[in-house]
């Protein structure tokens, strides 16, 4: 009797805790799967695009049931003034114009003109900054690669911008044996007078992205992009670029960037070494000095809206030069006029004069609202949040203020030397 007991007893047993052969090797060959899964996901430029992609789905998935909408239009738009526009002070510009080469003695350009162009980078996920500016400082002897520069001014790969002044800060801090310089209303000639002097040119422009990056069913897929020229051709009408999202050697026609350029102020940046900076002087003129820079392209724009053909990016270009100059009141009604006429859901990603304008013209329901809103487009903006959070504290709302700028340091601890951490201290 014992042997039959004992026998049931494994058979019972089995049948809790045992399996088959062929089931127990299917649940070993997904704890395999999923243990490889682990380790590939531990890869860093795997992980990064598994991130982003994921990332991506969220936000469509949340656009879908909360869509983000067109951006909002001004809380009361207020009738624009039309004086001629006063120089910022005339001292000052005339101080500076007596330093600087008048623009008129520039001799003539030749034809063509090429530089070798540098080892192709193709950008990761977010980082056509950093991959455009690796590019160009390899034609310096440079050795490093988009990562090395990401890591500084941008260490999250959720943040989707890097702004001029950010790629010169990592020229300044990690590479001070170079000099980098932007300034804005760049033209045609301009870059092809630097090219012919053998200096590649870093200009922000306009993309149309991949519709799988599409942020929800209603996204214009319109986004800001940074392309390195390497050549020109007249006889052609075109620039080679590096476009670190597209390709290397591409072509793009003159008048093809000057409409892509635009939203962007016709912002240009050049690297030089700081022994040849006589050189770049000669070579901007007058534009070498940031203020007569300034108060050129702000009579440029301020020309622009008076036409009746003014569309949104004039008006809000407007707004930015105002800005510079701290007429923040004018500014504000420029970019009223500006989101009246209609801006691309990511321009606030990119962008953030208004936020200035609004916050100091005290109007503070439209920073809120503006600055909202960025946020529904990209969370990951330490700018945003660095305004938002003043908006808040301007409120009176002064834990929520001090949770906005823990965000915008927690996106980027290196955000414009500690910003973030400087508006903390308003509340601790």
């Amino acid at each position: 009797m014992l042997k039959p007991y004992l026998n049931g007893h494994s058979c019972r047993h089995g049948k809790l805790t045992g399996m088959s052969p062929k089931f127990r090797n299917i649940l070993i060959g997904l704890a395999g799967l999923l243990l490889l899964a682990v380790l590939v996901y531990q890869i860093p430029a795997l992980k990064s695009r598994l991130d982003w992609r994921l990332e991506v789905f969220q936000i469509y998935a949340k656009n879908i049931i909360d869509p983000v909408g067109p951006v909002p239009t001004a809380l009361a738009v207020t009738p624009i003034p039309a004086p001629p526009t006063p120089p910022p002070t005339s001292a000052t510009v005339a101080q500076a114009a007596s330093a600087v080469t008048p623009t008129a003695t520039f001799p003539p350009l030749p034809a063509q003109a090429v530089i070798k162009s540098p080892p192709f980078e193709k950008q990761t996920a977010n980082n056509c900054g950093p991959a455009t500016l690796s590019m160009a400082l390899q034609l310096y002897g440079w050795e490093g690669n988009q990562t090395d520069i990401s890591n500084v001014v941008k260490p999250i790969t959720g943040d989707r911008n890097v702004n001029p002044e950010e790629l010169r800060y990592y020229i300044r801090t990690q590479a001070g044996w170079l000099n980098l310089e932007y300034r804005v209303g760049g033209t045609v000639e301009t870059i092809k007078r630097l090219l012919a002097a053998n200096y590649p040119v870093i200009v922000e422009t306009v993309t149309s992205l991949n519709p799988a990056d599409a942020l929800g069913p209603s996204d214009d897929l319109w986004a800001a992009h940074y392309l390195l020229i390497t050549a020109y051709d007249d006889s052609m009408q075109e620039f080679t670029i590096q476009d670190s999202y597209h390709g290397p050697d591409l072509k793009i026609s003159y008048a093809q960037l000057e409409q892509d350029w635009k939203p962007f102020n016709n912002v240009y940046l050049m690297i030089y070494f700081p022994q040849y900076e006589e050189e770049v002087k000669t070579l901007l003129g007058s534009d070498w000095d940031p203020t007569l820079n300034r108060q050129r392209i702000l009579s440029a724009t301020e020309a622009a809206v008076a036409s009746p053909n003014a569309d949104a990016f004039d008006w809000f270009n407007y707004g930015s030069n105002l800005t510079y100059f701290e007429r923040y009141e004018e500014a504000a009604r420029a970019f009223d006029q500006s989101r009246e006429l209609g801006l691309p859901l990511r321009m606030f990603r990119y962008q953030f004069s208004p936020f200035l304008a609004y916050f100091h013209s005290n109007r503070n329901d439209d920073l809120l609202a503006l600055a909202n809103y960025a946020l529904g487009v990209t969370e990951m903006s330490e700018e945003a949040w660095l305004w938002y959070g003043y908006g808040l504290y301007r409120k009176g709302d002064y834990e929520g203020a001090l949770k906005a700028w823990q965000k915008a340091n927690a996106v980027n601890p290196n955000f414009f030397e500690d910003q973030a951490k400087k508006a903390m201290q308003l509340v601790q």
